[in-house]
């Protein structure tokens, strides 16, 4: 099967990242994987936002990252950190987010919540649940206004945000204003176009995706006996959802099920923006930030976030 060309720019620095990076990561591989996880940058910017740590228990922590310029009740972006279910913590990736928060004055929740295998499904959505639910309960504490809660995540983190916002709609849970959804892991089941024609190819391929939800779900990955809080493009009825950004690379594992939830949720009655970037690898805007196309899908989530707020 053809695949769908990279784009120009992020081939190169692709090809230097796949020195040390595989496609194919396999369960052997994790425990490395692990190891290899870089430090945190400053997570201040030099001392212009404050950090707070939460500990909720039962391995489960929020860090508060509020700008020292944020007004005293801040909406506030709720946000999973990504890793394929089995890797990261809440200190990782959020250079973004930290950005949003000092262009627009919100404060950064970010959970570290429990990962596969060691804690297999449901723990990871419902640690993140649980989170969301803090946060809500406890906003006077935390100065954010409890109306204005964005969930937001990137790739599994955003389809950990997906399974949040599901389950805070169906358990009458905490109120979002919005769902932020970076090249979202949505799909158990891999067996899209898109995971078959990128196999092998750019970064977390169908191998990958196949290591990760199996780590989430053993046995039952693929099979009748998901939730959709687990894996939400199983759901079939997305109605009563808050407003979705939804952007994915056009060369990667995760386009086609992306494609459509945003597809599921213009279907059901909801409103979903969807950005598919030409030749786009899974995360390149992380790992080439200063590539032309990073800079426009950036933009874009910022650009979204303004309309959502009103700003």
């Amino acid at each position: 099967m053809e695949a769908v060309p990279f784009d120009p720019e992020l081939a190169a620095a692709l090809a230097v990242i796949s020195q040390n990076m595989p496609p194919s990561l396999t369960a052997d591989m994790i425990p490395l994987l692990r190891t290899g996880v870089a430090p945190a940058e400053d997570l201040t910017l030099g001392g212009i936002v404050d950090l707070t740590d939460v500990d909720l228990g039962d391995g489960v922590s929020l860090l508060v990252c509020r700008p020292v310029a944020a007004p005293e009740t801040a909406s506030v972006v709720y946000w999973i950190h990504g890793g394929g279910m089995i890797l990261g913590d809440n200190r990782v990736g959020l250079a973004d987010p930290l950005a949003w928060a000092v262009e627009l004055g919100l404060v950064v929740v970010s959970v570290d919540y429990r990962l596969a295998p060691e804690h297999p499904d449901p723990t990871p959505v419902e640690d993140c649940y649980r989170g969301l639910v803090h946060v809500a309960e406890h906003a006077a504490d935390l100065g954010i206004d409890p109306a204005r809660i964005i969930v937001g995540g990137g790739s599994a983190g955003g389809g950990l945000a997906a399974g949040t916002v599901l389950l805070a709609r169906d358990r009458g849970g905490p109120e979002v204003l919005g769902q932020l959804l970076v090249c979202p892991m949505l799909d158990d089941r891999n067996e899209t176009v898109s995971s078959h024609q990128m196999s092998g190819r750019g970064i977390w391929d169908r191998t990958s995706n196949e290591t990760g939800w199996t780590a989430l779900l053993g046995d039952r990955r693929g099979g009748p006996d998901v939730s959709i809080y687990a894996s939400p493009s199983r759901a079939t009825d997305l109605s009563g959802l808050p407003p979705a950004f939804i952007d994915v690379g056009s060369a990667e594992t995760f386009r086609d099920e992306d494609v459509a939830y945003a597809t599921a949720i213009w279907q059901s009655g909801g409103q979903a923006e969807l950005h598919v970037w030409p030749g786009g690898f899974h995360g390149f805007d992380l790992m080439v930030p200063q590539a032309a196309l990073s800079q426009r899908a950036k933009q874009a989530r910022v650009d979204w976030l303004r309309r959502l707020l009103g700003r």
